[in-house]
């Protein structure tokens, strides 16, 4: 499991989000992959407001109660959300520019650390992971990794609130059957680079796992699963309560 943070000349989008919040505009974020076509990330849906979110973000947003904290908080939008609303959220990224960017932008409590780090052990009642918040749990053998981390982090009673998606639609045939090779990798890892200008990042691996598997692991490590609301797209939101 990767612990480290980024270096500002490989954190491509630290530097877009740097770029529209100074600017208020900014060039491509390209998405690049060995398993699909280049994609796009446009960067001023990174400052979205509560009111563009997505209907399984304002859902988990709703949701989140006690100490929160925003993983993976990029720009900000929903530690912000959840400040306005009132409520106490604690920020975390590996990218020294976003975190830079988020502190100018009103976030009160942000840190620059890894979620995996060794020394990050604070106690939350709540963990917000979204924008197919699973990703960072990057390969499937990790989820051991993950929930003892989750385990760490909570308070009892706490919970994780997650969303994902099941790519198993990417394997559907004609017929409505699923091809999948049960023997290859599971099918819900992706690897992933990102490129922002002549800022290229390096390839990750990041994981979108469908809600069944997801919940036999909770099942495992002393968490509780059930799916709180499902997108339009095999997408997902899930809240893995800890016993």
């Amino acid at each position: 499991m990767n612990t480290s943070i980024l270096s500002c000349d490989k954190d491509p989008m630290g530097m877009a989000i740097a770029d529209f919040f100074h600017h208020q505009k900014a060039d491509k974020l390209r998405v690049l992959s060995s398993q699909f076509e280049e994609d796009e990330i446009p960067v001023k849906d990174l400052f979205r407001d509560f009111k563009q979110m997505s209907a399984l973000e304002r859902k988990a947003l709703q949701l989140a109660s006690g100490k929160i904290l925003d993983v993976g908080a990029g720009s900000g939008c929903h530690t912000l959300s959840l400040q306005d609303m009132g409520k106490e959220v604690y920020a975390i990224d590996i990218s020294p520019t976003s975190v830079e960017v988020m502190r100018q932008r009103g976030v009160k409590n942000v840190q620059l650390i890894n979620l995996f780090s060794e020394q990050f052990t604070e106690k939350f009642d709540t963990i917000l992971m979204l924008m197919n918040g699973s990703g960072i749990i990057g390969q499937i053998g990790n989820m051991p990794i993950f929930f003892q981390k989750m385990k760490l982090l909570l308070h009892p009673g706490g919970c994780i609130l997650m969303d994902s998606s099941d790519l198993r639609y990417l394997f559907e045939e004609e017929d409505g059957s699923f091809l999948i090779d049960l023997a290859g990798d599971y099918y819900g890892e992706v690897d992933f680079q990102m490129q922002y200008k002549q800022i290229r990042g390096d390839v990750f691996d990041w994981l979108y796992i469908d809600y069944q598997t997801l919940s036999l692991y909770a099942a495992e490590y002393g968490f509780k699963a059930e799916i709180i609301q499902e997108g339009k797209h095999y997408d997902y939101l899930a809240r893995l309560t800890f016993a």
